[in-house]
């Protein structure tokens, strides 16, 4: 289906190819004294086969434009500054006579002039933290298990390398992590000290030789004197299990001490006090299979060695940072449909306050922010905000008055081929369940249009801010309005909300995406008869639930989704997280497979086979079922209104541009014959 004429205006959402070249804004950073901003720009390369990310500098007073500071070939990730202004990043940079060179740690002086190295490793630097009043920085990067030195661990890669071996030996779980095989080497946390007259400074020491696998995916902060580094470290539990605890590391000595250690509870975001005497974190309590989890912040007193809930009600915080006085701190937390920045106000030395209400909302736009900075006056911070009318910009927020205003960035704000409004229903329990919908341009004098229902992930989500990768308006821009819902177990409705769905993800959470499905067909802008379904992982788990408990849709969009759960569970890379919900009764009560046989709807599997959260037995599972054993099977020649879209080296998301583009295209031509009747081409590249 093309556009719509007269529906819209052209905007980079008609074609495929405006899209990708849109540019990526992220990882925004601020120097220590407040007066500078630093965020990575993504920009598709020439070939388009790929994004390129280069650091440019942000004005925080919003006076003058957006400047570029960096120009490599490659990407550079990953701003920080280190507390005499100079910018650390990462990025992959050729050494002398073009050999490749891993991920490394590089410096970029405040008063200009090259970047110079400050990291040699054999593989690359992971992620990078700088004190704010010191010169110290912390980096992790990986060493393999054999290796007693970082010049043993280059000498057995180079060997790995040259000998072409690739195998990798474990003696414990997990050995996969989204699209990454796990070894063979584990993250390492490294200390180091930059020379304060611009150069490389001291090399950097090892500060966790015997972590083993402790720091995977670790959280870590850096003290603002670079004295000591706190970092979630996981340990292993019964029935091959994971969970973490929260360690202080001395970046001196290197000396550990245990803080918080809770059987049944995970923590993450490690967030330092100024004063280097608290420490804000998450505790996540595990859940079971007849309670869901509960995200909570506490404090850790470092004095004490007490720790103490900080009570923020019902919401589900995330990424705690403290201001610069330590009296308050800031976080993000989903809350209906969006992502506001709320403050909570705490005691000199860390205690929650009991002085003022116990937590407060600063932004009340329909927005959702992240990268939170506070500025040293406490009057303002920056941040990024997104929605789903815009992507990630950088923007300042008055934290007396809430009111945001935009900083000049790198790239515009794309016009979009529609609006977006608000939708909410009543499910049959009596529960508000609500949602967003994106209509397009002109909608009303072109009713009715067929509508999309989009599910999101997760489950544990919900649809509150811009996505790159599933993306309303290229679809809208087709003229369907697309339903983004928010049913049972998304966030920010809170813990009675999340539990409605528990163990029950047949149940309340089909019925609540019923329930608004009707809603917003009943709208006069929506033809009740041109509808599909659509979704993404959890959301590819409800395609296939939805396609075997109604007809309703012409045509559903299954990607990346669970399909049998009693293989799933023991298949997916963190199979003891989903084992306390997904007991085998619940496996067997939700599982879409057992309900193949009332499948009537045409369906588009697409699946990547690097995905190891929803591992690609599913999509090979769910395809052979369909043609095989369901409603509307295959005939006798091995024809098929179904299709399997398949991508050997992508994963559970599909990221490489051109791929992208090949996703949404066939995406396109399935629906366009299914929901509108009109007849499509597939896309030609595929043969």
């Amino acid at each position: 289906m093309t556009a719509i004429p007269g529906m819209h205006a052209g905007t980079a959402f008609d074609e495929l190819d405006d899209y990708l070249a849109l540019g990526r804004l992220s990882h925004l950073s601020m120097s220590t004294d407040g007066r500078r901003l630093v965020l990575a720009h993504a920009e598709l390369d020439d070939d388009a086969v790929k994004y390129v990310t280069s650091l440019w500098e942000v004005d925080p007073t919003g006076n003058t434009a957006a400047r570029r500071l960096t120009w490599g070939a490659e990407s550079e990730t990953a701003p920080v500054f280190t507390s005499d202004g100079d910018v650390l990043f990462l990025a992959s940079r050729p050494l002398r006579g073009g050999e490749d060179c891993p991920k490394a740690l590089w410096r970029l002086p405040a008063g200009g002039g090259e970047a110079c190295r400050v990291t040699d490793f054999a593989d690359d630097v992971d992620s990078v933290l700088a004190a704010r009043a010191a010169p110290r920085f912390l980096l992790t990067t990986p060493l393999l298990d054999a290796a007693d030195s970082v010049a043993e661990d280059r000498r057995i890669r180079k060997e790995r390398k040259d000998k072409k071996v690739s195998a990798i030996l474990h003696s414990g779980y997990p050995v996969r992590h989204w699209d990454d095989d796990l070894g063979p080497g584990a993250p390492h946390l490294f200390s180091g000290s930059l020379d304060t007259g611009g150069g490389s400074g001291d090399a950097p020491v090892d500060l966790t030789p015997l972590a083993g696998a402790a720091l995977r995916d670790a959280d870590v902060d850096l003290s603002w004197d670079g004295e000591f580094a706190v970092t979630t470290w996981a340990v292993p539990a019964a029935g091959a299990a994971m969970r973490t605890v929260l360690v202080k590391v001395d970046t001196g000595t290197g000396e550990q001490s245990l803080l918080v250690d809770d059987l049944g509870v995970d923590v993450s975001a490690p967030a330092i006090s100024p004063d280097g005497a608290s420490v804000a974190y998450l505790r996540e309590a595990h859940s079971t299979d007849l309670l869901a989890p509960r995200t909570t912040l506490h404090l850790f007193d470092l004095r004490r060695g007490t720790s103490e809930l900080v009570d923020v009600g019902d919401l589900w915080p995330t990424s705690p940072v403290w201001s610069a006085d330590g009296t308050e701190l800031l976080f993000t937390a989903d809350h209906r449909g969006r992502a506001p920045i709320f403050r909570v106000r705490v005691g000199s030395a860390g205690s929650p306050s009991s002085a003022e209400s116990p937590v407060s909302r600063i932004t009340t736009d329909d927005a959702a922010y992240s990268d939170v900075c506070v500025a040293p006056d406490g009057q303002c911070a920056y941040a990024l905000r997104a929605s789903y009318e815009a992507p990630p910009h950088p923007v300042r927020v008055d934290l007396v008055t809430g009111a945001v205003s935009m900083l000049p960035a790198p790239e515009a704000l794309p016009e979009l081929p529609g609006t977006l409004t608000e939708v909410q229903t009543k499910a049959a329990d009596g529960t508000a369940v609500r949602g967003w919908l994106a209509l397009p341009t002109g909608a009303e004098a072109h009713a009715p249009v067929p509508l999309l229902l989009w599910v999101h992930g997760g489950p544990l989500s919900s649809w509150n801010t811009w996505s790159w990768r599933w993306n309303p308006w290229l679809l809208v821009a087709q003229g369907y309005a697309v339903l983004l819902p928010d049913p049972a177990l998304s966030t920010g409705y809170g813990q009675s909300f999340v539990q409605r769905g528990w163990g029950r993800w047949g149940a309340e959470p089909y019925t609540d995406l019923m329930a608004i499905t009707d809603t917003a067909v009943a709208r006069p802008e929506i033809d009740a008869e041109r509808t599909g379904a659509m979704g993404g992982s959890f959301g590819g788990y409800m395609a296939n639930w939805i396609a075997g408990h109604t007809g309703r849709f012409k045509a559903i969009v299954s990607h990346a989704s669970l399909w049998a759960l009693d293989q799933f569970g023991p298949t997916t890379d963190s199979a003891w997280y989903w084992q306390r919900e997904m007991t085998p009764e619940m496996a067997v009560e939700n599982s879409p497979h057992l309900y193949v046989a009332d499948i009537v709807t045409p369906m588009l599997v697409i699946h990547g086979d690097r995905d190891y959260r929803v591992p690609i037995g599913e999509g090979l599972r769910l395809w052979f079922e369909l043609l095989s054993e369901s409603g509307l099977p295959a005939d006798e020649e091995g024809a098929t209104a179904h299709r399997f879209l398949y991508f050997p080296d992508e994963n559970h998301w599909v990221l490489a541009p051109q791929h992208t583009k090949l996703w949404y295209e066939v995406v396109r031509a399935f629906l366009s014959e299914h929901v509108l009747g009109e007849a499509a081409e597939m896309p030609e590249i595929l043969g």
